[in-house]
């Protein structure tokens, strides 16, 4: 069953409505590797470590209200055993409660026609709501490639345009150790795909073993800078982008650089591979492109 552009542009995703609470938020910072410094306070109020003072990490608004894998569905018309996640987009509108109840809306909001044989782009949409007064917490743009869905007749155009970054060599570098267990802990957030955890499931993809979570790498990226760009104020983190470049293994290390300007990207050291590319970064109220 081939796509059909009108079809899939108004495909109805059901509104999430999630409840959340201190062990949600916890469990998310830990995830994304904070609290690794015991001795930090800064760091444990986003993982659980501070009876005071409890904090939620601006990224989770990525697991906020998930509507789960909806590309599965028959109706699609999507082959969604070749869909990969090709770029992420977070916006906070206010800081995250540290508990209370969201309701979330995913909506695609463009679809590209690359041509037979050279697959496809879904653009998506997700609006986070407190569910109590309605007020607008984040919004989540991701860019969905759909590998085996190109020809479809579907309009070639317009797709967005990377970011690019300068020139000169960046000015900060934070570290992100990963664990050789983080991807076992993340799936927690609402994402159990075989592919993080099932070293048979890996291997039959094409991985040596399994692979961590595209968001996960975001969120350790988003961790790198709410540290250096916001010396860990969430009320000071406005937006984030990236593309995802290439795989990381639990284990690795993450090197966050970033420029002056909000540019980063996020290298696997052992490998020197770019894993996000193209990073952008907007302090709140500073507006974003």
């Amino acid at each position: 069953m081939a796509i059909d552009h009108d079809s899939l542009m108004t495909f109805d995703i059901p509104e999430v409505r999630q409840s959340y609470g201190a062990h949600d938020v916890a469990l998310f910072g830990l995830s994304v590797g904070m609290g690794q410094d015991p001795l930090d306070l800064r760091e444990l109020a986003y993982a659980g470590g501070l009876t005071d003072d409890r904090r939620a990490m601006p990224a989770m608004a990525n697991v906020l209200g998930h509507p789960g894998f909806w590309l599965d569905d028959p109706a699609t018309g999507v082959d969604a055993a070749r869909v990969l996640h090709g770029e992420q987009a977070t916006v906070l509108h206010a800081d995250l409660p540290p508990e209370g109840e969201v309701a979330a809306k995913t909506r695609v909001t463009g679809i590209v026609d690359k041509g037979a044989g050279r697959g496809a782009l879904l653009y998506s949409e997700k609006a986070i709501r407190d569910a109590a007064t309605g007020a607008p917490l984040a919004t989540c743009r991701a860019t969905t490639v759909l590998r085996g869905d190109g020809g479809f007749g579907g309009p070639a155009g317009p797709v967005r345009e990377a970011h690019r970054l300068p020139d000169t060599a960046p000015a900060h570098v934070f570290d992100t150790p990963t664990r050789p267990e983080q991807a076992l802990l993340y799936r927690w957030n609402g994402d159990p795909n075989p592919l993080h955890l099932d070293p048979r499931a890996a291997l039959g993809a094409g991985f040596e073993r399994p692979i961590l979570h595209g968001l996960c790498t975001f969120g350790c990226a988003a961790h790198a800078l709410l540290a250096v760009l916001c010396d860990y104020d969430a009320s000071r983190f406005g937006a984030m982008e990236g593309r995802f470049t290439a795989v990381v293994y639990p284990g690795e290390t993450l090197r966050t650089e970033i420029w002056t300007d909000g540019s980063f990207r996020t290298r696997v050291v052992e490998r020197d591979t770019i894993a996000i590319g193209n990073g952008l970064f907007r302090h709140r109220g500073t507006g974003w492109v």
